[in-house]
C-alpha cells in the first residue's frame, strides 16, 4: 500500500505556489552565490546590498512559510551588523530547507501529474 503524504490543514493558494517558484530559485542563486563567496572568505563580512537583496527575497519566503512550523527558526540577515559569509549561508540554508519541506508538504503526484495541493 502506498504511503500518503501528511499534508497539513492550512493547504497554499494558487497564488502562494507560484510566489514558492518564483522564490524557491531566486532563494538557491542567493544561497549559492554566498556559499561560494565564504568559500573564499568565511570570515568577510557581506556587504550592505547583498543583505539588503536577500532580505527582500527572505523576507517573503517568511510570508509564504507565515502558517508552517519552520519559520520560527527563520531569521533575516541582520543589516546593521553585517553578518559574516559564513553566517550568511547558514541563515539562507536554513531557508532553502524550509522551502524543501514546505513543497514536499504540498506538492506532489495527483495522479495525473506533478503539481501543488492548493485550497483554491
Amino acid at each position: 500500500m502506498k504511503k500518503q503524504k501528511n499534508i497539513s490543514t492550512s493547504r497554499p493558494t494558487k497564488a502562494t505556489a507560484e510566489q514558492f517558484d518564483m522564490l524557491f530559485p531566486m532563494l538557491k542563486s542567493i544561497y549559492n552565490e554566498i556559499k561560494e563567496l565564504s568559500k573564499k572568505k568565511q570570515d568577510g563580512a557581506l556587504n550592505e546590498i547583498k543583505v539588503k537583496m536577500a532580505n527582500r527575497i527572505l523576507a517573503k519566503v517568511k510570508t509564504i512559510l507565515n502558517d508552517d512550523p519552520t519559520v520560527e527558526f527563520l531569521d533575516l540577515l541582520d543589516e546593521v551588523s553585517l553578518p559574516t559569509n559564513s553566517d550568511g549561508v547558514l541563515i539562507i540554508a536554513q531557508f532553502e530547507a524550509a522551502m524543501e519541506q514546505y513543497k514536499a508538504k504540498h506538492y506532489g503526484w495527483t495522479g495525473i501529474e506533478h503539481a501543488w495541493t492548493t485550497s483554491d
